[in-house]
Order: structure tokens, then C-alpha cells, then sequence
């Protein structure tokens, strides 16, 4: 068993090595470092895994896509375009060069800013994430970017087209449950049908989890911008507090009064004009659709994780889509 542990660690430091050392001919073939001291592995989502690049003084991200969420093919000029249209907001990595697909790699890659920074921890940093989504959800509106402006129907089809992308999934009484809920979200958009048609639409990062703050006492920052669209801001509000974000990377849960001191002091960044009722009344309707597509997303991610063979895996993201799976009533009830 050790022999087998000592192999398997080996491995994977050996493929980590030499996807550094790609990391590096790629930046020097495309000419956008004049000169590379290291290059280190970072962190690997679902679609995507990044690496630290030092050159002097400074410290980028190298970004390798492996997949789209949003359905694109041209996913990493889509992200780097968003990056572009948030940059004056200063809470967000600034975008250096892209390319649709890298001769080295086979695929997009994006080199942007490194943010500094520490973990975020949801009791202390909430009011860090109110200012952020301030200053994001007031910056111009990009053409360039995908709109969803009804945030209910658009969410419920999205939710729909995970649940039914595999008919041969093995979890049928998951999906007829997810598939009942689909329906009453269904309802919900037509029962609130325009409820958000008094504000105006705004960028919105839609996966704001704890792992995508980064915390400064300088500058925190908000990172990975890949699903990024034009929408109502509940999409980022919802998502922020709905308990499938929270207890995503951690084991918090915000309480009632804690979700509306969050919503007052972003009304108090973006100097919204509406009462602090009606701004936790929109949110608390987003946070029910948000949990129809977060669940929906661990009904699909399980069957990639189990039959298919995804390009990224992670072991702690397949323990908690499954967790959550195990859990639908309890997230639903």
C-alpha cells in the first residue's frame, strides 16, 4: 500500500513538473514574458486548472480551459472579455493575452494578474463580498457578454438541459426529484414573471464560492469569470448566500439576520433605490432557483465524475457532489 501511495504521489508530481515546464514554453513561444524564473501548479477547477508564474518582481496566473459551462467554443475569449469589461472595477484580476487554442496545450489559455491574498471565511469577510458585487453590478454593461434577462426561466432551462443531458444516468429517482422542483421554479417564474424588470440589468459573476474571494488587507478580489453574464444582480446575491455556495468549501450556513445585514450593506455600497424588504424578498426567490441549478449540476458532474472520463478531477468535489446529492430534501425542504 505504500509502495502504491509513494507511486501514485510520484506520478503526479512528474506530470505536474512537466506541465510546468509547457507552462513556460508556451509563455516564451507566444512572446508575453520576456523572462521566466518558475512556474508553479496553483489550483484546477472543473473546467479549467491554473499555474503561478514568477518573473521578477511579479507573479501572473496561466490559465489552461478544459470545457465550457456556458456551452462556448470560444470559452477563453469569452472569459478574457469579461475580464476586460470589469477591469476599472479594481476588485478583479486584470486580463494580458489569450488565445483561442495555444500550439502547446491544444486549447485556450489566458495569462492574467496573480491577486494576493488569504482565505475567505464567510462569518468575517461578508461585507468585503457586498462591496465587491457594488462595484461590479454598477460598471457599464458589455455587449460582448451573454444576457440573461429573465434570471428564473433562464436558470430553470439551463437546471433542465443538465438533468437531461444523459438519459442513461443512473440515478433516475434524483433526477424526478430535481425534475419536480424544475417545475416549481417553473411556476415561480411564472408567478414572478418581470418582479426584476425595475432594475437594471448589470454584470454578474453567477459562482461567487468562498474559493473565488481573495482577501487583502490592500485589495480583495474577486476571481474566475468564466461564466460571467449580463443578468439581474440576485443571480450573485442569491448564490452568494444560498447554503449550497457556503457549505461548498466550508461548513457555514448564514442565518436570516446575518443574510439581511449582508443585503443591507450592499444596499448601502450600490445606493439602491429600494426598500431593504424588497431587496431581501428578490434575493430569497433567487436563492430558490439558485439551489435548482446548483443540484442540477451535481446530477450531471455525477454522471461525468462515475461514467465519463472527465480531463480534471478532483476527489473532494466528487465527495461533495455527492453529499449534496444524498442530501436533496434536506437542501429542498
Amino acid at each position: 500500500m505504500i509502495d502504491i501511495i509513494f507511486c501514485t504521489s510520484y506520478s503526479l508530481f512528474v506530470m505536474k513538473n512537466n506541465k510546468c515546464e509547457s507552462v513556460k514554453k508556451s509563455i516564451k513561444k507566444n512572446k508575453w514574458l520576456i523572462n521566466i524564473d518558475r512556474v508553479e501548479f496553483l489550483a484546477a477547477g472543473e473546467y479549467n486548472e491554473n499555474y503561478i508564474v514568477f518573473s521578477g518582481t511579479s507573479k501572473y496566473v496561466f490559465r489552461i480551459n478544459h470545457g465550457s459551462q456556458l456551452a462556448l467554443k470560444n470559452q477563453i475569449e469569452y472569459e478574457f472579455n469579461v475580464l476586460k469589461a470589469i477591469q476599472s472595477s479594481g476588485v478583479t484580476p486584470v486580463p494580458y493575452f489569450y488565445l483561442a487554442e495555444d500550439d502547446v496545450f491544444n486549447t485556450g489559455i489566458l495569462l492574467m494578474e496573480y491577486c494576493e491574498g488569504t482565505e475567505f471565511q464567510y462569518p468575517y469577510h461578508k461585507n468585503m463580498a457586498a462591496h465587491i458585487f457594488a462595484r461590479i453590478h454598477a460598471l457599464p454593461i458589455s455587449e460582448t457578454l451573454i444576457r440573461q434577462e429573465n434570471p428564473i426561466m433562464d436558470i430553470a432551462r439551463e437546471s433542465y438541459s443538465l438533468l437531461m443531458r444523459y438519459k442513461d444516468h443512473p440515478l433516475v429517482e434524483k433526477r424526478n426529484r430535481l425534475m419536480d422542483y424544475y417545475h416549481e421554479i417553473s411556476g415561480l417564474g411564472n408567478r414572478y414573471s418581470g418582479i426584476f424588470e425595475n432594475e437594471s440589468l448589470c454584470i454578474v459573476n453567477t459562482e461567487v464560492n468562498s474559493g473565488n474571494f481573495i482577501v487583502s488587507t490592500d485589495r480583495t478580489c474577486l476571481v474566475d469569470w468564466e461564466k460571467a453574464v449580463i443578468s439581474s444582480r440576485y443571480q450573485d446575491l442569491g448564490h452568494f448566500l444560498v447554503p449550497t455556495t457556503t457549505l461548498w468549501k466550508s461548513d457555514y450556513m448564514y442565518s436570516d439576520m446575518e443574510k439581511k445585514e449582508f443585503l443591507e450593506y450592499y444596499k448601502e455600497c450600490s445606493s439602491l433605490d429600494i426598500s431593504l424588504d424588497e431587496l431581501v424578498e428578490k434575493t430569497r426567490i433567487m436563492e430558490k432557483v439558485i439551489l435548482l441549478r446548483a443540484l442540477s449540476w451535481c446530477f450531471m458532474a455525477y454522471y461525468e465524475y462515475t461514467v465519463l472520463q472527465r480531463s480534471l478531477k478532483n476527489e473532494d468535489t466528487f465527495h461533495k457532489i455527492k453529499s449534496y446529492l444524498e442530501d436533496i430534501d434536506w437542501f429542498l425542504q
